[in-house]
């Protein structure tokens, strides 16, 4: 998959695209379903599938100091974009700039003037465009008019009715239901970042720890996790199972959020190594112990839940770029 950040840096071989509009964040089957109708399109006009996506997402850079909300920063939608079959991913930057960019503009600069977009995808909902002015609606009518094809993709929804959205995910998450956010997902959803140095209280009390800070990422319910978590080995990434606490150490008066992962049956060292570790299921809420003995009383038990919890899943060796729901 090449990588464009500029109109520049097309090459003639990549324009005359299919491209799927949209943020995609968390990459959900909602997101896969659009991008898979551009490919099958892309595949049948016999050119190039190209997903274009915004960078800051449009929602960070019109209110910065709201609350974190990522399902997936760039690094990690990308991943996932790509393992769809992408040929080309174009991040465009969302500045101010663009911001004030017409619907009009937009189309005629971007998807004819760059891409010289063959086919356009977007999902039933995409607006675009100065004050959300662009939608479906207008695009259908430049269609007509023959500028491009045009596909809106209806809305899908999970079996139990949940329509796939970015919003219901983070409200599953939120509440503590990981696997509830899996099903819209189609994976697990995962935290991956470079392995910090914290205070070793792990190691003291007999449970060593990765600490992993959060950034953007959507926060999800403080508390403890059976978790699989996925070490960089370069072009590998080796899978463990493990047990993480996500929240502020009550215990030890702490306030700074945090991801605490402890791996099962391996004492690798995991300092700045690069680590993804995927939620599978909330086993508790964080809480105040009294004192270290009680802690580690509690750890082990944790431990023994998520070891028979990761047990009863049939997770794949090699789970690729997302860790599959499993069929337990």
């Amino acid at each position: 998959m090449r990588l464009i950040r500029h109109c520049g840096e097309l090459t003639p071989d990549l324009k005359g695209c299919v491209v799927a509009l949209g943020n995609f964040d968390g990459v959900h089957k909602g997101h896969q379903a659009v991008i898979l109708a551009a490919k099958r399109i892309a595949a049948d006009l016999g050119v190039p599938l190209a997903v274009m996506t915004f960078e800051p997402h449009p929602r960070a850079f019109f209110n910065p100091t709201q609350p974190h909300f990522r399902l997936t920063p760039f690094r990690v939608k990308a991943r996932l974009i790509e393992a769809l079959g992408t040929d080309l991913l174009y991040m465009q930057q969302f500045d101010q700039r663009f911001a004030d960019m017409t619907a009009l503009e937009f189309v005629g600069d971007i998807l004819v003037g760059c891409l010289a977009a063959r086919h356009v995808v977007v999902g039933y909902d995409y607006v675009f465009g100065k004050g959300r002015q662009g939608t479906g609606a207008l695009l259908q009518k430049l269609s007509d008019e023959g500028n491009f094809g045009f596909t809106a993709v209806p809305p899908e929804m999970s079996p139990n009715g949940d329509v796939y959205s970015s919003t219901r995910v983070r409200e599953y998450l939120t509440a503590a239901k990981p696997g509830e956010a899996a099903k819209l997902l189609g994976h697990y959803w995962e935290i991956e970042g470079r392995v910090e140095h914290g205070d070793a209280r792990g190691r003291t009390l007999g449970f060593p720890t990765a600490n992993l800070p959060l950034d953007a990422y959507q926060r999800p319910a403080t508390g403890v996790y059976a978790v699989r978590a996925g070490i960089d080995h370069g072009a590998t990434t080796v899978w463990r199972n493990g047990v993480a606490n996500f929240g502020r150490r009550p215990t030890f008066d702490k306030t700074d959020e945090l991801l605490e992962v402890h791996l099962l049956d391996t004492d690798e060292d995991l300092y700045g190594k690069h680590l993804r570790v995927a939620l599978i299921e909330h086993l508790r809420p964080e809480r105040k112990f009294s004192g270290m003995n009680e802690l580690k009383i509690h750890i082990a038990a944790d431990i023994e839940a998520a070891r028979v919890l990761l047990a009863a899943h049939h997770f794949p060796e090699n789970a690729g770029p997302m860790v599959p729901v499993s069929d337990n």
